[in-house]
């Protein structure tokens, strides 16, 4: 139904059409030295722009799946732990400006699947998705 991959460590005869995104809260600037997430786990070795998303393990989604989301197709790394309602973002690969409060970053999609974001919380793709709570909003497009 979502194109999750049947038959792991296979190639994948469908295609993939579920899509995971997640709002931009807040956009800042820090400086080296500036501890990020609990318990200050990443300090930054330099300035930073980051990005907070409002998506984190309350909503199911898992501390270790993935590591970066996607914004116009530039990998935006995740800095610190993942919260439980929030992901910081590292935004320094962006255009300074380009991204800001109320824009969609990408969790899951075009440029990561279910299954690599599976993968990087040694799981399968099926887990991810039946893990996702009630927070999100789901749209269902027809064929």
């Amino acid at each position: 139904l979502y194109g999750v991959n049947p038959t792991p460590h296979e190639a994948n005869p469908m295609l993939p059409v579920i899509r995971l995104e997640a709002k931009v809260a807040q956009t800042r600037e820090i400086g080296a030295g500036t501890g990020i997430g609990y318990g200050h786990t990443h300090q930054a070795d330099g300035p930073l722009r980051l990005a907070t998303i409002s998506l984190g393990y309350g909503d199911g989604w898992h501390r270790r799946a993935a590591s970066a989301a996607w914004f116009e197709g530039v990998r935006l790394p995740f800095v610190g732990r993942v919260s439980m309602d929030s992901i910081i973002l590292d935004i320094s690969a962006l255009p300074a400006g380009r991204l800001g409060e109320g824009d969609l970053v990408e969790l899951i999609g075009p440029s990561q699947s279910v299954d690599d974001a599976a993968g990087h919380a040694g799981t399968i793709g099926y887990e991810i998705l039946t893990s996702l709570g009630t927070r999100f909003h789901r749209r269902y497009v027809g064929a």
